[in-house]
């Protein structure tokens, strides 16, 4: 191996530069701001509650959508900026959308269950919507973790929906495909639920950065060819933002998460019930569109697909999106494509 010391000065000095010139960029940026698409408080119960988006273009259709994030994260990636905001996108193709919030729990909410958040809240939230705009049925989305649970309420109370779109949710537990999957069938839940009351936000992230542990270290080094744009270096900034705002998990709700549907895959077998009531996957018969990202780290792609052949639905499409599972949300093809495509399929069947 040659050792060229002027090589290395040269680079040394070129980073030290880059250094600098990063420092300077950072000391010029004040905040970063993220999900700054208007919108305005309508509904709230306990710690949850619910926004309805201020519309700039003309609604097309005039049944409204509530969409539901997962609860592992904020739903501000939804919105994270305005050239990358899956929220504005689908306003201006002429969506009429609300978004539910579910805050951040405490010990306090560590008996709050599955059924608290889907026959409680997302029922509760649905109701208000119906009535605020003098409908019988609402379109609903739901996205990773609340995806599944669209899933399930969709199956109990079909009446109430016009359709039902998810993105990247995972319905058949049964996949060796992603880590994920194989460590959720031995961890001990009851313990951890039983000790801490609810589960917080940093032990789950801790989990998810396991399954790509490279990638932190290719995600700093790339940021150094980024310290001299502002614009890049906010979008990094905004991403960061996000990821580091962790909500804790209620407890009861996160054991039965846990037991139900990665351990015991109960809900595509027809065996998952919900408060004493079986959960009936024929039931769900609206319209539905599943999208699935094709290149997913964290939800295997026939973790998705398996729900096609078990619900009821005679109108249901599959959308596979050419991707990864957050680029579902802020990457450019996303605006371009997907929720064009989405609004279209959604405007369709108001």
């Amino acid at each position: 191996m040659n050792f060229n010391p002027m090589e290395l000065m040269e680079e040394l000095t070129a980073t030290s530069k880059k250094l600098a010139k990063g420092y300077e960029t950072l000391s010029e940026i004040e905040t970063v701001d993220v999900a700054t698409t208007p919108k305005e408080l309508v509904w709230q119960r306990d710690k949850v509650k619910m926004y309805h988006y201020t519309a700039e273009h003309k609604v097309k259709c005039k049944t409204p959508v509530l969409v539901s994030f997962a609860m592992l994260n904020r739903h501000d990636v939804l919105d994270l900026q305005q050239d990358r905001s899956l929220m504005k996108k689908l306003l201006d193709e002429g969506l009429d959308i609300y978004i539910m919030d579910w805050g951040y729990p405490t010990k306090a909410d560590r008996n709050l269950s599955m059924e608290d958040y889907i026959d409680g809240y997302m029922n509760d939230a649905v109701d208000f919507v119906r009535r605020k705009n003098g409908v019988e049925k609402i379109h609903k989305m739901g996205i990773c973790q609340a995806g599944t649970y669209s899933m399930i309420y969709a199956s109990l109370y079909p009446e109430k929906l016009a359709s039902l779109t998810t993105y990247v949710a995972p319905f058949d537990f049964d996949t060796d495909k992603c880590m994920l999957f194989k460590w959720t069938k031995h961890i001990d839940v009851d313990a951890m639920v039983d000790s801490m009351g609810v589960i917080p936000g940093e032990m789950i992230d801790s989990a998810f950065g396991l399954l790509n542990p490279s990638m932190n270290i290719t995600k700093y080094l790339g940021v150094m060819d980024s310290l001299e744009d502002k614009e890049k270096m906010l979008n990094f900034l905004r991403m960061e933002h996000w990821k580091q705002d962790l909500p804790a998990i209620p407890g009861e709700m996160y054991r039965k998460y846990i037991k139900d549907l990665f351990r015991d895959n109960l809900l595509i077998q027809g065996k998952m019930t919900l408060g004493g009531r079986p959960i009936d996957l024929k039931n769900m018969t609206v319209p539905y569109l599943n999208v699935y990202a094709t290149d997913d780290k964290i939800i295997p792609n026939e973790a998705s697909q398996a729900i096609m052949s078990k619900i009821g639905s005679k109108d249901k499409k599959e959308y596979p999106f050419p991707g990864g599972h957050i680029g579902v949300f802020v990457g450019s093809r996303s605006q371009k494509e997907l929720a064009p495509a989405v609004a279209k399929w959604v405007i369709e069947r108001c």
